[in-house]
């Protein structure tokens, strides 16, 4: 939503820019707030502590990036390339990641409230005691993902695929995951109170 009190975007050069010179001294701050990275190229970047909120990173690539405790807070990171990217404690906060590739990604303790993940590619990703709380997962595949200690309230796991996930769930209430596949997953001390799930298959739990 556009607002006319808000800064002008960062423009591609100038956050390139300021991209290489973090290349080439790592201490030097990252200030990439409304940076405009659409398509940009960012593989193997050392995005470590960057600053991103509000930044445009629609289907830039993202390959292997390390964004350890990155702002991605209201991101827009739709169909972006995150394979293998490492956001360990990064702060995605209603960041929009629609369709994005996040095959491999390590999101441990990252902070995912919020965010869009709808169709989003999480397979064998790490989400070990990520915050996931009221997250759309609408559709996204969890093949192989772990999500030991992750937080589920009030996230919509609709039609989304759980097979083979590691989820020992920290706290799923009322999550929703009407229709999602989970066959050959393990959900060991979850909370699941209040969960809909309506339409799981395969589904092996422990509940203490």
């Amino acid at each position: 939503m556009a607002d006319e009190d808000a800064p002008e975007r960062l423009s591609t050069e100038e956050a390139l820019a300021r991209i290489a010179a973090r290349a080439a001294d790592a201490s030097v701050p990252l200030n990439l707030t409304r940076a405009n990275l659409t398509r940009a190229n960012l593989t193997d970047a050392n995005l470590i502590g960057a600053n991103l909120t509000d930044a445009y990173l629609r289907r830039a690539n993202l390959t292997r990036a390390n964004l350890t405790h990155a702002n991605l807070g209201r991101a827009y990171l739709t169909g972006a390339n995150l394979t293998d990217a490492y956001l360990w404690g990064a702060h995605l906060r209603r960041a929009n990641l629609r369709g994005a590739d996040l095959t491999g990604a390590n999101l441990t303790q990252a902070n995912l409230c919020f965010a869009n993940l709808t169709d989003a590619d999480l397979r064998g990703a790490e989400l070990r005691r990520a915050n996931l709380t009221g997250a759309e997962l609408r559709g996204a595949d969890l093949e192989g993902a772990h999500l030991t200690g992750a937080n589920l309230t009030g996230a919509n796991l609709t039609d989304a695929n759980l097979t083979r996930a590691f989820t020992w769930i920290s706290n799923s209430r009322d999550a929703y995951l009407t229709g999602e596949y989970v066959e050959g997953s393990y959900l060991r001390e979850a909370d699941l109170q209040g969960a809909n799930l309506k339409g799981a298959r395969g589904l092996s739990w422990r509940h203490r």
